[in-house]
C-alpha cells in the first residue's frame, strides 16, 4: 500500500476552512461546555484563546481541536471565554504575538477585556524567547496570566514564577550576546578580503568557487546596463534620459529613480572594492574601505578599470547641478498630507537651478509635467498650518493610559462584606439591638458605607483604557514641536490637504486653494497611543 505522505496536498490546504472541520460530536461538545460556562458565577475569570496554525498537516493539531482543547482547560479553571483569536497560515517565528491580525488586536486595544490568555502549547503561542520574554513582561504590567496546556506555563505558579525568572535571565544574556556577535562579524568582515557577509553593490552577485568559497561575481544584465549609461554620459545625456530608457528596456527596475542611478554610477564598488556607507554632506554616497596598508580592500574583480571610473565620474559631474544641501527631513514638509486635488498623488519639492537663481516648487507625480508648479512651498506650508491650527489648535493632547480595576474592586468587596455584617447584626437578636445608643450607630455607620458603596463609579472596577489629559493643547505640543511634529501627527491621523493648482491669465504663478479633508473621528484618533511592544 502506498504510505500516505506527511503533508496534505496543497489543495487540500488551500480549501482548509475551520467551519467545515467541525464535526457533530464536536458541536454536540461545544454546546455542552457553552451550557457549563453560563452557569459560572458573574466575576469568573475571563479567558482568551489564542489558536494558531502555520500549515495544516497529518501531524498539527488542527484550530478546531486546540478551541475544543482549550475550551475544557478553561472549564476546569473555571474562566468565562470571552473570545477566540485564532490566526491561521501565521508563521510564531516570523510574527510575534502582538503582530498577528486577531491576536495583535486583543493584546493591542482589548487587553480590557480578558484576564488570562491560554493556549494549547508553547510552540503554538511563540518560537523565540525574546518573544516569550516580551509576553511574559507584558502580562505581568497588565495583571495578565499566560496558561499553556501542554506545557508548564502558568504565571500565577510557583513553577510558572520560576520559569519567568528564568526566561527573562537567559533572554536578556542572549540578546546582549547575539548584539555583541553580529557587531564583531561586521566589524570582521570589512576588514576580509574574503566575501563573508553582506548585500552586494549593485552590478554584482555572489556565488560559489571550485572550492565551495563565496564569492562576488559580476552580474551581467546589469554590467550591461552600468556600461550603457557610461557611454550615455560622457555623451552628455542626462540621467532622466537615462533613467526611462533602462526602464523601458527592463535593464533596471521600474522603481529606478536619478538619485538611486547616479548612486550606482559613482559607487567605488564598481572597481572591486569594499565600501561602507558615507552620509557626510546629507546625501548617500559610498567610500572604500581601506585595509593595513592603507589601500582599498579588493573584494571582486572590477567592473569598471580606474580610468574608466574616473571619466565616469567627470562626465556625471558636468551636468551636476549646484544643488542646496540636503534637509534632513528632507526637501519636502508635510510629505503624505499635501495631496494634488486632480491626480491625488502627493506633492513634493521639486528644485530648479538656472542663470537667474534657484527656484522651489511643489509638484505632483501623474499630472501632466507634474502640473502647475506651485511656488514657494513655505508659503503653502504656513497656510496649512494656519487652517490645522484654526481647526484643532484648541484639542487637548490626551495620551490612552491603562487604567487597572484591581483597586476600586477591592474596595467594593470590603465595602459590600462590611455592609452585609452591619446588616446581619441589626437583625433582631444581632450584638447591635441590645441598646438603643449601639443600634442608632451601627444604622448611621451602616448609611455611610452605602453611600460610600455607591458613590464609586461601577466602570472604575474594570481594566479599561482612559485618555489622560496631556495638560496642554495641539497649538501649543506644535509650537514646540514646529512643522516636523504637526506633520507627523497630520499623519498619523489620516488628515490631508487637497492643493488645487488654478491658472491665472496673464500671471505666470497658479492661483493655490487648499482644502482640509479632516476624519469625522479625528478627535479619537488624535488621542496618542503608547506601543506597549515597542521595540
Amino acid at each position: 500500500m502506498r504510505k500516505r505522505g506527511q503533508r496534505r496536498l496543497a489543495a487540500d490546504r488551500a480549501a482548509y476552512s475551520v467551519e467545515a472541520e467541525w464535526t457533530e460530536a464536536d458541536l454536540a461538545l461545544l454546546e455542552e461546555l457553552t451550557r457549563a460556562e453560563a452557569l459560572l458565577p458573574q466575576n469568573a475569570p475571563r479567558a482568551l484563546l489564542s489558536i494558531r496554525l502555520s500549515v495544516l498537516t497529518d501531524d498539527t493539531t488542527s484550530p478546531v481541536r486546540q478551541e475544543l482543547d482549550l475550551r475544557i482547560l478553561a472549564r476546569e479553571r473555571g474562566s468565562r471565554v470571552v473570545g477566540v483569536a485564532s490566526d491561521l497560515n501565521v508563521s510564531a517565528t516570523k510574527v510575534p504575538p502582538w503582530k498577528r491580525k486577531e491576536l495583535g488586536e486583543w493584546l493591542n486595544n482589548r487587553s480590557p477585556e480578558f484576564d488570562e490568555l491560554l493556549f494549547w502549547k508553547l510552540d503554538r503561542f511563540v518560537r523565540r524567547l525574546s518573544d516569550l520574554s516580551t509576553m511574559i513582561e507584558w502580562s505581568l504590567k497588565r495583571g495578565k496570566n499566560l496558561v499553556s496546556k501542554n506545557d508548564s506555563l502558568d504565571l500565577t505558579t510557583t513553577a510558572g514564577k520560576i520559569m519567568v525568572t528564568i526566561i527573562g535571565g537567559i533572554a536578556e544574556i542572549e540578546a546582549a550576546n547575539t548584539s555583541t556577535r553580529v557587531a564583531s562579524l561586521w566589524d570582521y568582515a570589512k576588514s576580509q578580503e574574503d566575501w563573508i557577509i553582506g548585500k552586494p553593490a549593485y552590478g554584482y552577485v555572489t556565488d560559489e568557487d571550485d572550492t565551495g568559497k563565496v564569492v562576488l561575481v559580476i552580474d551581467p544584465e546589469a554590467a550591461k546596463a552600468l556600461h550603457w549609461a557610461r557611454r550615455m554620459a560622457l555623451r552628455g545625456r542626462s540621467a532622466g534620459f537615462m533613467v526611462r530608457c533602462l526602464k523601458r528596456s527592463g535593464l533596471m527596475t521600474q522603481g529606478l529613480t536619478v538619485a538611486t542611478l547616479h548612486r550606482r554610477l559613482r559607487n567605488p564598488a564598481l572597481l572591486g572594492y569594499r565600501v561602507e556607507e558615507d552620509k557626510n554632506g546629507g546625501q548617500r554616497r559610498s567610500k572604500p574601505l581601506l585595509g593595513k596598508d592603507g589601500r582599498p580592500i579588493k573584494v571582486a574583480p572590477p567592473l569598471f578599470t580606474e580610468e574608466k571610473f574616473e571619466t565616469l565620474g567627470a562626465a556625471l559631474d558636468k551636468r551636476r547641478k549646484s544643488q542646496p544641501p540636503r534637509r534632513v527631513g528632507g526637501a519636502t514638509q508635510f510629505l503624505g498630507v499635501l495631496l494634488c486635488a486632480d491626480c491625488k498623488t502627493n506633492m513634493t519639492v521639486q528644485i530648479t537651478n538656472n542663470t537667474h537663481g534657484t527656484y522651489q516648487y511643489l509638484r505632483c507625480r501623474n499630472c501632466k509635467s507634474g502640473g502647475l508648479g506651485a511656488p514657494n512651498p513655505e508659503r503653502v506650508y504656513e497656510r496649512l498650518v494656519q487652517d490645522v491650527l484654526k481647526v484643532l489648535g484648541d484639542f487637548p493632547v490626551q495620551v490612552r493610559q491603562y487604567a487597572e480595576g484591581a483597586e476600586a474592586r477591592k474596595e467594593i468587596k470590603r465595602l459590600q462584606e462590611t455592609i452585609a455584617l452591619y446588616m446581619k447584626d441589626l437583625e433582631p437578636g444581632g450584638r447591635y439591638t441590645k441598646t438603643r445608643f449601639t443600634k442608632e450607630q451601627a444604622e448611621a455607620t451602616l448609611d455611610k458605607l452605602i453611600s460610600e458603596l455607591e458613590a464609586i463609579n461601577p466602570e472604575t472596577a474594570k481594566d479599561r483604557w482612559v485618555n489622560v489629559h496631556g495638560g496642554k493643547t495641539f497649538r501649543e505640543h506644535w509650537q514646540e514641536g514646529g512643522m516636523e511634529a504637526m506633520s507627523a501627527d497630520l499623519y498619523r491621523v489620516g488628515i490631508r490637504c487637497e492643493v488645487t493648482r488654478t491658472k491665472v491669465p496673464k500671471v505666470r504663478a497658479p492661483k493655490v486653494h487648499l482644502r482640509l479633508l479632516i476624519p469625522k473621528d479625528v478627535r479619537e484618533r488624535l488621542v496618542i497611543r503608547e506601543d506597549d511592544f515597542a521595540q
